[in-house]
């Protein structure tokens, strides 16, 4: 990995945290846990006086409370968040911003209201093409003093699983996660989950906001337009076997028979196949997937049956989904260092 992390990036480090990969072992992430990118600050906002805004092009707009939201019908998914910038630290080049290794992920079960039904009861408007979420959370990005907003298209999601979620395993937002209201697009990276939730809006255009036009977006170079980051590729992650030595992390295994464990998951489809290599990737052996319990928008369980012998190993894995999505072996490089997916690496000494 390319030296120099600036005092810029590790200021966004100690604000932000991944998640310790031997927490991959939690069907769903405890909530501490839980990967965490806050870009501007976290907002203080009184539940009480709170209200989200729902307006734009629409025949009926909404004014609700907090708890004429939790009065609606709801439901709760499980779901899989990473962030798009998830392994941007070891690109070369490296992109400069929060340096992510492999630890941007999170399993947690969110309840709340769906999108669709919300926006039906409002009743867009012919002609409503966008639909434009706001967050509370408001700071200055490539010069532009802006609140954080982004949208998706209003077909979209019509059709989809997104809610504004009140609740994350079983308790209420907590601060750092949105609280008191805030957007899970299931399949999405995370930036797509808009938090501090304050206003929604129905667009007859495409909405041209900083984090649209010029963020999270796939390029080679600056004045390129370049495409926008949307759904999570898919992804593969070992659950460090063994122990780890403290500065340098490489994991120490004792011989014999290691069940090697892990998660795998894809926004774009299915997972559909996961394979494991102890030898860099030369060669690949099928894992076994575990089931489908959590539902189709979580990470789904693996395990690999490996003879450890005395020695040095670098163990992979790597994910298929069932639309013939592969983890590469080399990371895909960008100038934002999005959407890198590309197989993990485990240093592994086997003792004698």
């Amino acid at each position: 990995m390319a030296e120099g992390i600036t005092l810029e990036e590790l200021q966004l480090a100690a604000r932000n945290h991944g998640l310790p990969l031997e927490a991959l072992r939690w069907d769903l992430t405890p909530i501490g846990l839980h990967y965490l990118l806050v870009h501007y600050d976290i907002p203080r906002v009184d539940p009480e006086a709170w209200r989200l805004e729902v307006g734009g092009l629409v025949e009926r707009p909404l004014s609700l409370t907090l708890d004429e939201l939790r009065e609606r019908p709801s439901v709760e998914v499980a779901v899989t968040m990473e962030c798009a910038g998830n392994g941007r630290a070891r690109l070369e080049p490296r992109p400069i911003s929060q340096p992510w290794l492999l630890e941007a992920v999170g399993t947690a079960s969110w309840r709340g209201t769906p999108v669709s039904s919300l926006l039906e009861e409002a009743r867009p408007l012919d002609g409503a093409l966008d639909v434009l979420f706001t967050g509370l959370d408001r700071g200055v990005e490539g010069g532009e003093e802006q609140d954080y907003e982004r949208s998706l298209p209003h077909a979209e999601l019509m059709g989809s699983d997104a809610l504004l979620a009140y609740e994350m395993n079983g308790v209420p937002l907590p601060p750092q996660h949105g609280a008191p209201l805030r957007l899970v697009v299931p399949g999405w990276y995370g930036m797509t989950s808009v938090k501090w939730l304050s206003r929604i809006a129905v667009l007859e255009a495409g909405f041209d906001g900083y984090q649209m036009r010029q963020s999270y977006r796939v390029r080679q170079e600056e004045d390129e337009p370049g495409e926008p980051v949307s759904r999570i590729q898919p992804r593969s992650l070992v659950i460090p076997p063994g122990i780890p030595d403290f500065l340098t992390r490489p994991r120490v295994v004792r011989p014999g028979t290691r069940v090697l464990e892990g998660r795998a998951w894809s926004g774009e489809a299915e997972i559909a196949r996961v394979e494991v290599s102890t030898d860099g990737g030369a060669t690949w052996s099928a894992a076994e997937l575990g089931p489908t319990t959590l539902g189709r928008w979580a990470w789904r369980s693996w395990t690999y049956p490996w003879d450890a012998e005395p020695g040095d190993f670098e163990l992979c894995s790597r994910a298929s989904d069932a639309a013939g999505n592969v983890q590469p072996l080399d990371p895909p490089w960008n100038l934002g260092g999005y959407a890198n997916n590309a197989v993990q690496r485990v240093p592994v000494t086997v003792t004698s």
